[in-house]
């Protein structure tokens, strides 16, 4: 997936780095360079995500675990939207939250409120399209590489959000509902997330659609990934525990955004 880059047509190329005529403009992108170590970061903070919530709502009650998740949510967004410029640890630390916080909240909604997976999964759909909507007819564009203006970030997060509830919702579907389970929904998605890579490498497929596509699939991917590992073998999974996996993957996650953090390796081109 490292090949994806700003909109190449005429009309994205001037709408993703033209703010609207009424947006403040912030003057530095606050998403970073996609790369290969973009999508391995992500991929890792799905799998923690998912990992760190199995771990949080069997340690303590469900009111709490979803307190603390919200409360984390909260603040590594504020850090975030209220940065100045891109920084890959305030980026990855919301990123991460969004992550605890979704898979809380779509468990919640599965077991406490029984909304089965299937119906969840259409809701979310229904919600992401409309984010893009909203969006595009806002700014004109749906580039990650034109995240310049306040009002830009704000819909690219609640994008990001959205794709997060999705792609949870998805997982367990094909996981639970279809029956496939943890292994092999791992396995299908992984496949899955190759079709616009290659469909955008041989230039048949518009980046932008490329990446968000590919954005999507990357939750219910490393989510089956943690879920593999973490389950107990009776559940379909290998046994380590999910408070072990997800210490695991935090560790790794701390060692990529400090190497991230002092070297610029994914500073966006206007500030490498």
């Amino acid at each position: 997936m490292s090949r994806f880059h700003p909109v190449t047509s005429p009309r994205s190329a001037s709408t993703a780095t033209t703010p609207g005529p009424h947006a403040r403009v912030l003057g530095l992108s606050k998403v970073p360079r996609v790369a290969a170590i973009f999508w391995i970061t992500k991929a890792l903070t799905t799998a923690m995500g998912e990992s760190t919530s199995d771990f949080l709502v069997h340690a303590l009650s469900p009111v709490v675990a979803v307190l603390l998740g919200f409360v984390a949510f909260c603040v590594a967004l504020t850090l975030q939207l209220r940065a100045p410029r891109y920084s890959a640890a305030r980026y990855w630390f919301a990123v991460s939250m969004v992550g605890v916080f979704l898979t809380i909240k779509a468990d919640v909604l599965h077991v406490g409120f029984g909304v089965p997976y299937p119906v969840s999964a259409v809701l979310f759909v229904v919600v992401l399209a409309g984010v893009f909507i909203v969006w595009h007819r806002l700014e004109g564009t749906l580039s990650v590489h034109s995240i310049v203006t306040p009002r830009r970030e704000l819909c690219y997060w609640a994008a990001v959000v959205a794709t997060f509830a999705l792609g949870t919702a998805v997982g367990d579907l094909t996981a639970h509902s279809v029956g496939l389970g943890y292994l092999a929904s791992a396995a299908l998605f992984a496949a899955l997330i190759t079709v616009p890579a290659l469909w955008y490498r041989f230039g048949a497929l518009n980046p932008v659609v490329a990446f968000w596509w590919a954005y999507v699939l990357t939750r219910p991917l490393g989510a089956s990934v943690a879920d593999w590992l973490g389950k107990p073998t009776s559940d379909g999974g290998v046994g380590v525990g999910a408070g072990v996996v997800s210490g695991l993957l935090a560790l790794t996650i701390v060692a990529i955004v400090v190497y991230l953090q002092r070297t610029g390796a994914d500073a966006p081109s206007d500030q490498s």
